[in-house]
């Protein structure tokens, strides 16, 4: 089989397990009350949505894995991050259940859900480190060549991942968003991948077609939410992606929106505390400031999404 066909059916098979899951999946966490629950100090338009299905991403988790479980065996480059993707959407399912089980908006503890993070993180990047032949050097954008961090890599790879996968986990907010959003991403590391000959084209193709087969349910209006378990999943994937292909300095350009959001909530909780109860934003994350100013859910899950485009356009041209 040919490369191109086998990304064809990469793409495809995902997609297909993801159509035709939903429709018996989505009526399935709805009879088990697997439902959202909405914080009441958001925007208005967002209580309607207390109640929609949420751990979609189990779905997602679901088209991924079986078509990679043929896809990878023992290919070493594709293994970390398959891996990293199903340990971190476990991670999202414990914290999404946990939110279900209590009807709040809160799983488990923020060190909790740090620390499986942390360990899960640790061990694969020294896995990578010490026990394969996989390059962890670094490219800068606008700069010719990789540079090689030694064992540095190891702490300033944990900060991306780490950072990676909470900027996906804080863009999961409206339908949609998280979603668009990553595919562009995908994009750019698929041409990447391709320009470098790495196998990650074909697990890269696969996720795309399971986010592509989501977003038929996910759209707005959503009738199913990927929760912690796809967005962590998400996040994890990128950030192992991008690791491999020596581009994780790119995420600051590509990734913006992740970073945005993750900056919002960090500088409005630093001012809040500084100022003792004075706000930068309207709301956070970011994508709630421009609600509560007057955007529709649509037009700032579009906006973002082109901001990612043309990101990723001079991502690109930062790579070559």
């Amino acid at each position: 089989m040919s490369d191109s066909v086998k990304l064809i059916v990469c793409f495809l098979s995902a997609f297909a397990i993801m159509v035709l899951s939903a429709p018996a999946g989505i009526p399935l966490l709805r009879r088990l009350k697997f439902g959202q629950t909405v914080r009441t100090e958001g925007p208005e338009s967002h209580l309607a949505k207390n109640g929609t299905p949420t751990m979609g991403g189990l779905m997602i988790l679901l088209s991924f894995a079986i078509p990679c479980l043929f896809l990878v065996r023992n290919n070493v480059e594709m293994i970390a991050p398959c891996v990293m993707t199903v340990l971190f959407g476990l991670v999202g399912f414990l914290d999404d259940f946990l939110k279900v089980k209590r009807k709040k908006s809160e799983g488990l503890k923020p060190w909790q859900k740090m620390s499986l993070q942390v360990l899960f993180t640790v061990g694969i990047l020294i896995n990578l480190y010490y026990f394969t032949d996989i390059s962890l050097a670094v490219k800068i954008p606008f700069v010719s060549g990789e540079f090689n961090l030694g064992w540095w890599v190891i702490p300033f790879d944990f900060i991306v991942i780490l950072g990676t996968d909470t900027g996906a986990n804080f863009t999961d907010g409206l339908d949609g968003l998280v979603s668009k959003v990553t595919l562009v991403i995908f994009a750019f590391l698929f041409v990447i991948a391709l320009a470098e000959g790495s196998s990650l084209i074909f697990p890269i193709a696969v996720f795309a077609g399971s986010l592509f087969g989501f977003l038929l349910f996910n759209a707005h209006p959503a009738k199913v939410f990927m929760g912690d378990t796809g967005a962590l999943a998400l996040g994890g994937f990128v950030a192992l992606c991008a690791i491999e292909l020596k581009v994780p300095i790119f995420l600051i350009i590509i990734a913006f929106v992740y970073v945005a959001e993750v900056g919002s909530v960090i500088m409005q909780v630093s001012y809040f505390k500084l100022t003792h109860g004075k706000r930068i934003f309207k709301m956070t994350p970011i994508h709630h400031h421009f609600e509560k100013c007057g955007w529709k859910e649509e037009k700032v899950v579009t906006v973002f999404t082109i901001v990612t485009v043309i990101l990723c356009m001079i991502g690109y041209l930062a790579y070559r």
